[in-house]
């Protein structure tokens, strides 16, 4: 493994830590409605947990409603209780061949719930990237250890693992401002 191998391992692992940053809070409800909010719910098709977004068709009916259209009519009860279980606050209704699955206002005591939660993800993200940016400079002074790269080499790609560490930092505090924002947008 040369030097280039570890810091390319590193910046792409920080980069998959920053893009599920970006997915988690995607999932984190803010005063709209979104159809991420369902994706992770899991509906018993035929005996096999599956998940919604596999079983029906995801739509925004308006700004404050998800409409959820099966794609078997026989589902519409089984994805309906499914949403209701998903521990989410959503109260479904069906009408005909559609579920709306409106969502509610959040109060501001939610809203800053829902900020403390964010900060904590982003937190978690920022620990994932210090800790890949360990797993670099371990490997870069095995390398040296090894003596398959000098000392000056290892410090020069120890200060551009440093320097790839600070962006990813700086990416997850935009991803956690950009956030912040539209949770606190009433």
């Amino acid at each position: 493994m040369s030097l280039a191998d570890v810091k390319k391992n590193a910046q792409d692992r920080m980069v998959k830590s920053i893009e599920t940053l970006r997915a988690d809070l995607a999932k984190v409800r803010t005063g709209r409605a979104h159809t991420g909010i369902l994706d992770h719910v899991t509906v018993d098709y035929y005996g096999s947990p599956t998940a919604l977004p596999m079983v029906a068709n995801l739509t925004l009916v308006d700004a404050r409603t998800i409409g959820v259209q099966p794609f078997e009519k026989k589902m519409l009860a089984a994805i309906e209780k499914a949403i209701r279980d998903a521990d989410l606050g959503l109260n479904p209704s069906s009408q005909g061949e559609m579920i709306r699955v409106p969502t509610p206002p959040l109060t501001e005591e939610r809203r800053k719930e829902m900020v403390k939660l964010t900060k904590s993800e982003g937190e978690d993200a920022k620990i994932a990237v210090r800790n890949i940016r360990r797993d670099a400079n371990e490997a870069l002074k095995k390398m040296v250890k090894d003596k398959t790269a000098s000392e000056d080499d290892e410090r020069r790609a120890a200060d551009e693992i440093q320097k790839l560490t600070d962006k990813a930092v700086i990416d997850i505090d935009k991803l956690l401002a950009e956030k912040e924002k539209e949770i606190l947008t009433v």
